[in-house]
């Protein structure tokens, strides 16, 4: 009787463990269903954290990323100054995004990198062209969030650097702040003559995908990439070893190899095609970060910063004045602007600024 009782019991513990193995295996599938080039279960999602230190925050070193090579400025440092005439900047957008999230940046950082920035976009907008002229980038590209037409944007971008000429790329999404100052600190610190690929990566460890190959067959391959979201910049040395997959049509074919967005193409080119590396750095900024953890104190060093919604909660950078949260309500990059630009004619009519 003894004995029965034991099968029984061991065989509805098995029963169990089962069920809830086809449940995490539903729910996995699930997740990947919208880009069917990830490897179910491999896609790893960013670390959630209640508390974290200041450098933490900063990205300085967490964990899971040990096995992601940080390489010492000094090896890669430029002999000659880098001016932001050298920095080809390319941004991102959406005709339904261009009076809600373009104004605010013509009005704020793009005023002080006007000749060095490029707007890339899917409609015609007789408003943005007046005000960026032959910078503003039609692309007749879908407006559509695919992996596809965000591919057919980052390829535009990509051959309008190769025919500027200049010496680094760089690239960011509508929803950016970029400190030029900072940024080019950051660039003096790095040769274009060496591969460099700057940027955060999003995820703690590198992504897994499924590459398309002939015959209907499929590899598995594994590599860092730096989130479009906070931006990330490419050195012409480099950029010019991914001609190949990245050039033209080429860019959209790559992509369809392995069926993800365009920031995960140009990581899977660099990693995997071309054999470079990219190198995390703590300065970029990204909306799936918790904002508020950067200390006010260090706002003014960061190459990029953004916004947007956390957790369910609006994620914005922590910074008093000179405008209150009611007028500065969805970024805070007025008021950041007026902490680095306080000359700027709309700053000083702040009032008590």
């Amino acid at each position: 009787m003894g004995r029965r009782l034991i099968h029984g019991l061991s065989g509805a513990a098995v029963f169990l463990v089962s069920v809830a193995l086809l449940s995490v295996r539903h729910r996995g599938a699930q997740e990947t269903a919208q880009y069917p080039g990830l490897r179910e279960g491999m896609w790893e999602k960013p670390e959630r954290r209640s508390k974290v230190s200041p450098e933490d925050a900063m990205g300085g070193g967490g964990r899971g990323q040990k096995d992601l090579q940080v390489h010492p400025p000094e090896g890669y440092r430029t002999e000659g100054s880098l001016t932001l005439g050298d920095i080809f900047i390319a941004v991102k957008t959406t005709k339904r995004f261009h009076q809600s999230r373009m104004e605010l940046l013509l009005d704020t950082w793009i005023s002080r990198a006007r000749e060095q920035t490029y707007v890339f976009t899917d409609e015609e907008d007789d408003a943005l062209r007046r005000i960026m002229g032959d910078h503003a980038v039609f692309t007749n590209c879908s407006a559509e969030h695919s992996h596809l037409a965000l591919s057919c944007k980052m390829a535009a971008e990509f051959d309008a650097f190769l025919a500027s000429g200049r010496s680094w790329f760089c690239h960011l999404d509508d929803d950016n702040y970029l400190n030029p100052r900072a940024l080019l600190k950051l660039l003096s610190s790095y040769s274009a003559t060496w591969d460099v690929y700057l940027g955060k990566p999003s995820l703690n460890r590198p992504i897994w995908a499924s590459e398309t190959l002939p015959n209907n067959q499929t590899k598995s391959v594994r590599f860092w990439f730096a989130t479009g979201g906070a931006g990330f910049c490419i050195s012409r040395k480099l950029a010019s070893k991914m001609v190949p997959w990245a050039s033209g049509r080429n860019f959209l074919s790559t992509s369809e190899l392995i069926r993800l967005p365009d920031d995960c193409t140009i990581g899977y080119i660099i990693e995997c095609k071309v054999g470079g590396q990219l190198l995390p750095n703590a300065l970029f900024h990204s909306h799936l970060e918790n904002l508020q953890l950067i200390p006010p104190s260090r706002l003014t060093q960061q190459v990029t910063l953004s916004y947007g919604v956390f957790e369910n909660k609006l994620n914005v950078i922590e910074l008093s004045g000179p405008f209150s949260p009611q007028e500065d309500p969805s970024s805070r990059f007025r008021s950041l602007h007026c902490h680095l630009y306080p000359n700027t004619s709309w700053c000083l009519q702040a009032v008590g600024w």
